[in-house]
């Protein structure tokens, strides 16, 4: 079914990691923007740190901050990890209220959403022109060999990561794992993912 969105919804949510924020989702938070009165963006699992969360919650909150400077309508919640999907969309639910939609392209949470919301992909919110095929997985590997990570994110974001010595740190605690991961992939495969939405 396809789902025809009002030109300005009254209330939409999102939920990612966000790890960090690129270039990809700095689009897709501009047009949350852009498309609703009110906006909740939620960090999801704020409880873990580990090899696919390597910055905190709030440090993911403050690079979400940069990437909208300027920009008002929105609020950042942290969502934790539960390891159980029915349990979190419960939780998700109470935390989030109603909504217009609610917007993710993992379709592991669409399908525990849609009896819940109107849930559509970021693309649907998206000019073609502005879609922008970058994922967090890309921007990690690229961190951990300090090959040219600072392309696929937004000027204040890489500031944020060098002054604050997020990059340095993710190098120094997850860079060996996140290098013999690609490894194991192969760069082929990880080049096919690039969906902007991890």
């Amino acid at each position: 079914m396809t789902v025809v969105l009002p030109a300005l919804a009254t209330r939409i949510a999102m939920i990612a990691r966000w790890k960090p924020v690129h270039l990809g989702h700095a689009a897709v938070l501009h047009a949350l923007l852009d498309r609703a009165e009110s906006v909740i963006i939620g960090v999801g699992s704020a409880n873990r740190y580990d090899l696919d969360n390597p910055f905190t919650a709030a440090e993911t909150a403050r690079m979400i901050d940069a990437t909208l400077a300027g920009r008002s309508g929105y609020s950042i919640i942290e969502v934790n990890d539960l390891g159980d999907g029915p349990r979190w969309a419960e939780m998700v639910t109470r935390m989030l209220g109603p909504l217009d939609y609610y917007v993710t392209a993992n379709g592991y949470v669409r399908s525990l959403l849609m009896e819940r919301y109107t849930v559509v992909h970021p693309v649907a919110l998206l000019d073609p022109a502005r879609r922008v095929r970058i994922d967090g997985t890309m921007v990690r590997r690229a961190l951990a060999g300090d090959a040219d990570w600072r392309s696929l994110v937004s000027p204040v974001v890489a500031e944020l990561l060098e002054r604050e010595g997020w990059a340095e740190r993710f190098r120094r605690e997850f860079g060996a794992a996140t290098r013999a991961a690609l490894l194991g992939d192969g760069a082929e495969a990880a080049m096919r993912r690039g969906d902007g939405f991890d």
